[in-house]
């Protein structure tokens, strides 16, 4: 595996009772510090980062700054102190890059997947928002940013590997340490996008991805079973109950329940797909025949594709746009329109 960066929730900030906001502003220092390569004064800091403006005289911003330093030295961040050219007698501070770097490690799958739902998290829009600023910030303040860092634009390497369908970050961390406290939940979900919502009870057992989508697994109450539930269709949580009282049953294999609530029971049925001609090449690639065929005046091919999953077979139809039409079944074609109506009335 290829040297990784050292990201600052692996650096261990954040653990303990911390407030949120000194958090943050942690956090906005090490994307700052290692943003570039030159050593940046205290009063750049200042200017840059979030979190400093609070600090309403130089005492408090020195004290706070102070603090901020030693506790990350304390965390192994190797934060170095030198003079840039245009720093003059003024020091200045950075993160020295080599030595934060992660020598090459092997992960183990539930490794992977912390670091998966790190990664998630990471481009949340909040966090997204606070890189970018302060990237702006450096680069207005005359700083050359280090595009090897990671961080130009918002991280695009991060974004494109994080996971789809984790919904709110809200409702994920909610469900989190519910589970961790093994307390019961109430929700509102929702079966598809044009559906209401309806509250839902249940004790949840964990939380667990299935080609590349997240799902809350556990005992619905409501229905007297093990369920399964997309988080991108859960709008909000309610922890409730005394904690302790959710046990997830010994002999219970979470991946297992949601690969069999979303995958298609039975041999692999086969779903007929037009695509254009030189167009929709994912779908291209997955077939298992085509011949040529023309649909509303349009020449093209017709596909024969093992449908393992509804909505993941959907998904690819969708991704192509109008250059594929569901030709059968009938299943697969009205979830297709079903998600488009769907999406078509969230831009009304």
């Amino acid at each position: 595996m290829a040297k990784s960066v050292n990201t600052v929730a692996g650096s261990g900030i954040g653990a303990g009772p911390k407030p949120k906001a000194k958090v943050e502003r942690q956090m906005n220092l090490v994307i700052c510090l290692l943003s570039t390569r030159q050593f940046l004064s205290a009063e750049q800091i200042r200017k840059i980062v979030g979190g400093y403006e609070t600090s309403k005289t130089d005492e408090a911003f020195n004290r706070m700054f102070e603090r901020d330093k030693n506790e990350l030295r304390d965390l192994g961040i190797p934060l170095e102190t030198g003079r840039s050219s245009g720093l003059a007698s003024v020091d200045g501070y950075r993160i020295d890059r080599d030595a934060y770097e992660l020598s090459d490690i092997d992960l183990t799958e539930e490794e992977a997947a912390a670091v998966a739902l790190a990664a998630a998290l990471w481009d949340s829009p909040g966090l997204a928002a606070n890189t970018h600023s302060a990237l702006m910030k450096l680069r207005a303040a005359g700083v050359q940013v280090d595009t090897d860092a990671g961080f130009e634009d918002s991280a695009p390497a991060i974004h494109a590997s994080a996971p789809r369908g984790i919904g709110s970050q809200e409702v994920l961390t909610t469900l989190l340490a519910a589970v961790d406290a093994r307390r019961q939940v109430r929700f509102e979900h929702r079966s598809a996008r044009n559906q209401p919502y309806r509250t839902r009870t249940m004790k949840p057992w964990g939380v667990v991805t299935h080609q590349r989508r997240w799902y809350l697994v556990g005992h619905d109450e409501d229905r007297g079973e093990p369920r399964t539930f997309r988080l991108s269709r859960i709008a909000s949580v309610e922890p409730f109950g005394r904690p302790g009282v959710v046990v997830q049953p010994a002999d219970v294999d979470l991946r297992a329940i949601v690969a069999d609530a979303v995958t298609v029971s039975g041999p692999p049925r086969m779903a007929k797909i037009w695509v254009a001609r030189d167009r929709a090449a994912g779908l291209r690639r997955i077939a298992a025949t085509s011949s040529p065929g023309a649909f509303a005046g349009r020449d093209g091919t017709v596909l024969d594709i093992a449908m393992n999953s509804v909505d993941g077979l959907s998904r690819q139809v969708l991704g192509a746009g109008a250059d594929a039409v569901v030709l059968e079944p009938a299943e697969l074609r009205e979830n297709v329109v079903r998600e488009l109506r769907a999406l078509v009335g969230g831009r009304a």
